[in-house]
């Protein structure tokens, strides 16, 4: 197990009387959290909760008491907050009918049903001759790259894809495209999930009322994976603070999440992968090949989610847990995002840093070149002003009062937490160190 280090003076602060209070110190924190197996982001959120509680409880006892005086408007400020997100939730329900006609009209436009008139197109705020001539540059370089391609040996690594029919219907692979473009769902997807996405025509959003919730509907054109139309992923949320932390409490929350079950054709299932393993007889000697089917990377374990526990409070393996928040996240993400802004995150406007540092990246890579193209955090930049840090380095969390940096040398983990005062850096109050 790994070996755990405190730099500088060892802080020590008396507790108020009557007050159930325990104040551990950060590598005696530290060590306790690695032995109990918990994960890296939970040991740092634990660390940061540490080195509050020192600082509040080195404050005097009439200063603590009023501290505990605002605790208690806060928990009064979070039941009224509490009501405001459940009138807001009322309100979405309410606008996704008014929404609707909007997104039912995209998806005949997309899937070639409807043919918009040439009123429908203008777009006032835009530039449509800018846009008109790019349009021409690009289609000038496309026949210019043709012609001296005509004058260059076949290459079979050429990934160019081929020029679009001027006269296609509707808007061809636009969900297929979007699930490129933004980086959560693109890191989901697998080559072979491509083929079945460039088959998905709309992606809908129904509002639950009571008990609050939303489901997303994939509507699928026929194909030769699955029997589905529709495949479902159902999340439940809830409104109310927990009894027993009330003032975690930031708005509605997901709670449980259920998927449906993909009716694949034979032969078709890009969620399964069959592997082979010798094994070998413990008295005879001899050894067999045995087929096993498992578990294969792909965007549609997404409607197969872990199974949540019927007993609320019952606690979830730190895996599981993972899994399970990632899911929430980007079930939330397509809600609020992929559904309502579709055609801005196809077009790229729409598109944060995040996703337009993979969309860059993408295409360096096709175009031959290979590297880090991404842009380094705001918190790794500005310490880089101040610390000495070289690539095994970087910000895990920062504040007005401390920046927490993971660095890894020679097998080993170092989460160093250095203090900010007065705008300057200064040395570390605290090390710890992990052996894998």
């Amino acid at each position: 197990m790994g070996t755990v280090e405190r730099a500088g003076d060892d802080h020590t602060s008396e507790v108020e009387s009557g007050e159930e209070e325990e104040i551990v110190g950060g590598g005696e924190l530290a060590q306790h959290l690695m032995k109990s197996g918990v994960t890296r982001t939970d040991m740092l959120a634990a660390i940061s909760n540490s080195i509050h509680a020192e600082a509040i409880a080195a404050l005097p006892p009439n200063v603590r008491r009023r501290i505990r005086a605002l605790r208690l408007l806060q928990r009064e400020f979070v039941d009224i907050e509490s009501k405001f997100y459940s009138e807001v939730h009322a309100l979405e329900c309410k606008y996704e009918k008014l929404y609707k006609p909007l997104f039912d009209k995209r998806a005949q436009i997309v899937n070639g049903i409807y043919e918009p008139t040439d009123e429908e197109c203008v777009n006032p705020w835009r530039d449509e001759n800018e846009e008109d001539e790019l349009a021409r540059a690009v289609q000038s370089a496309a026949i210019t790259d043709g012609a001296d391609d005509n004058n260059k040996p076949a290459d079979d690594n050429n990934t160019a894809e081929p020029p679009m029919d001027p006269n296609v219907k509707g808007i061809p692979d636009f969900w297929y495209n979007i699930f490129r473009n933004v980086s959560m769902l693109c890191e989901m997807m697998q080559e072979h999930d491509e083929p079945i996405l460039k088959c998905l025509q709309d992606i809908k959003v129904q509002m639950h009322d009571e008990p609050i919730g939303f489901t997303l509907e994939f509507h699928f054109a026929p194909n030769e994976y699955f029997t589905n139309t529709v495949l479902t992923k159902e999340y439940s949320m809830k409104c109310k603070p927990d009894d027993d932390s009330p003032l975690d409490f930031e708005g509605p929350e997901i709670y449980s999440c259920k998927g449906c079950e993909i009716n694949w054709k034979k032969g078709k299932n890009v969620t399964v992968k069959t592997i082979k393993k010798k094994q070998k007889h413990k008295s005879r000697g001899s050894v067999r090949t045995v087929t096993k089917s498992v578990q294969a990377d792909s965007f549609f374990n997404f409607f197969n989610p872990p199974t949540m526990p019927e007993d609320p409070n019952s606690t979830l393996a730190s895996d599981i847990q993972a899994l399970l928040t990632a899911d929430f996240e980007i079930g939330h993400y397509i809600r609020e995002r992929v559904v309502s802004r579709a055609v801005l995150l196809y077009t790229g406007e729409g598109l944060d840093d995040d996703d337009d540092d993979e969309y860059e990246e993408e295409h360096l890579t096709k175009r031959g070149v290979k590297g880090n193209t991404g842009r380094f955090s705001q918190g790794l930049r500005s310490v880089r002003n101040f610390i000495d840090l070289d690539g095994n380095c970087h910000v895990l969390r920062e504040s007005k009062l401390y920046v927490v940096i993971e660095a890894r040398f020679d097998m080993r983990c170092f989460l160093d937490v250095v203090w900010i005062k007065s705008g300057r850096f200064l040395e570390c109050g605290l090390y710890l160190s992990v052996d894998f």
